[in-house]
């Protein structure tokens, strides 16, 4: 059965940046989709299809994307556990300039390693309880506060747009609903991709478990969760 490893923090900490280290650690960038036996998802594919009057409240920025309750938890939850348990699945797409979930799907076959990156992604007992690994990006406030600036006009969004959101959702959702489930991580990464010290352990662990050598992630899981 594939290995479940949750990487969560605030919003731009570099969740999917240190995923994404670790594929190329591990040599998974350059293999073929299909073959490929370490993969990554992001809780993002799994928001909600919103209302004509909650799309036009988030083309304002008054649309809490923070929110337990903006994500669809139902369908996270049973997308992972068919990856648990082995078979291919269909990943919704999201389109965050249009704030909507787009018709086509990724198909996600099956892998050893499973990277499933979020800012909530502990937050629900039943998902947190499928994880064998939990990671936590802990990157300073400022830092993220400046990278989701950077992100958020990519894409299209004023300045001031941005910052309201920031300090009327995004902030106050962090220390409500994110922050708290830190203490569920089993690895907390600090400054993130930075830290390559964590992430080279973290690699070496997947090594292992790639490898076969998983008696001791046996012994933790009967043990530990």
């Amino acid at each position: 059965k594939p290995f479940l490893i949750g990487v969560s923090g605030g919003t731009a900490s570099g969740k999917s940046t240190v995923c994404e280290k670790i594929m190329e650690l591990l040599g998974q960038n350059e293999v073929e989709r299909r073959q490929r036996k370490v993969l990554i998802l992001s809780q993002d594919s799994f928001y909600k299809v919103l209302t004509a009057e909650q799309k036009a409240k988030a083309l304002k920025g008054q649309y809490n994307f923070d929110h337990p309750d903006a994500f669809d938890n139902d369908l996270m939850h049973s997308t992972l556990k068919n990856i648990v348990e082995g078979k291919t699945v269909e990943v919704p797409a999201y389109d965050f300039v249009t704030h909507s979930r787009l018709a086509e799907t990724t198909v996600v076959y099956p892998a050893d390693v499973v990277l499933f990156e979020g800012i909530l992604v502990f937050y629900n007992q039943d998902i947190r309880d499928m994880f064998h690994l939990r990671l936590f990006v802990d990157t300073d406030s400022d830092v993220r506060l400046s990278r989701r600036v950077l992100r958020d006009m990519k894409r299209g969004r004023d300045l001031e747009q941005i910052l309201t959101q920031y300090t009327t959702f995004v902030k106050p959702a962090f220390e409500e609903f994110c922050l708290p489930t830190k203490k569920y991580a089993d690895v907390i990464i600090p400054r993130g991709v930075d830290n390559m010290v964590a992430i080279n352990l973290i690699v070496q662990h997947i090594q292992d478990i790639l490898n076969g050598d998983i008696c001791k992630w046996q012994r933790g899981a009967v043990n530990g969760h």
